[in-house]
């Protein structure tokens, strides 16, 4: 534990970093339906007040299915560390199942053999939850974890052979909800995501590829509020294997991976 040290600002990784103090912040983050040609599955991203509001319309990231999702580009090994609160369009929790939002990082180009891993939290199969979740040449596997209504404070991190995901409720301590190995490649989409109202796939549950082609009409409930995204770069010590509890036990891991302070 002497060893550990917390990950730290730098560079372009840094610079990277927005709190949504103002619209001018926005443009930074891109849209995958503008940049690999996806059909648009948000209704709403928006500054207001300090955060960023995100609505999707009827959407899914399962398998080979596409949603929403805004990122940055970035290289290397990183902790995206940021904070959110996901809940219906009317307050309460989402109504629909399968409604979730937060963090993800994503290959880019990688829809022939999708490949991505994402924390999110909302309504699952039931409400109240955080989903853990790596998808890996298109075969999606989810773990829920049951946590309290409110804001939570996410981080999804890259480090050497291992992905980690890291979870805080409202006045919590720092939980591992699943650490993962990688074979991704240095540059990686960083951003966020939500998405909604699996119920409304009906039949096109089964086909991933004809749903990816078009705006399913649905009932989508989830307005996400992100109140920032921090990026950091962690070190790992060179005797360290993150993917061995012997060796990177709970407690280290969420030090290396948490920003002083958090």
């Amino acid at each position: 534990m002497a060893d550990a040290k917390p990950p730290t600002p730098g560079g372009e990784v840094g610079s990277a970093s927005t709190e949504f103090a103002s619209a001018a912040e926005l443009p930074v983050w891109l849209k995958l339906s503008d940049t690999e040609d996806e059909v648009d599955r948000l209704s709403k991203l928006e500054i207001k007040n300090g955060s960023l509001i995100v609505e999707p319309k009827t959407s899914a990231w399962f398998d080979g299915f596409r949603g929403p999702f805004v990122y940055q580009e970035l290289a290397g090994d990183i902790a995206m560390h940021m904070r959110v609160k996901v809940e219906g369009k009317k307050g309460g929790k989402p109504k629909r199942k399968f409604s979730l939002g937060g963090a993800m990082v994503r290959v880019p180009n990688s829809d022939a053999k999708p490949n991505w891993f994402s924390v999110t939290t909302g309504t699952a199969d039931k409400s109240g939850q955080v989903e853990v979740k790596q998808t890996k040449d298109g075969g999606s596997k989810p773990q829920e974890i049951t946590v309290k209504d409110g804001w939570i404070e996410f981080v999804l991190a890259r480090a050497g052979r291992a992905m980690v995901a890291l979870y805080k409720e409202e006045g919590g301590q720092w939980k591992i909800g699943r650490r993962w190995p990688s074979e991704m490649p240095q540059v990686l989409q960083w951003g966020i995501t939500a998405y909604a109202d699996w119920e409304s796939f009906l039949t096109l549950k089964k086909n991933a590829t004809k749903a990816n082609t078009q705006q399913i009409k649905g009932k989508p409930d989830l307005k996400m509020t992100v109140d920032y995204v921090r990026f950091l770069r962690p070190e790992i010590p060179e005797w360290a294997d993150p993917l061995n509890t012997a060796s990177v036990p709970d407690p280290v891991m969420i030090k290396l991976m948490t920003p002083a302070g958090a």
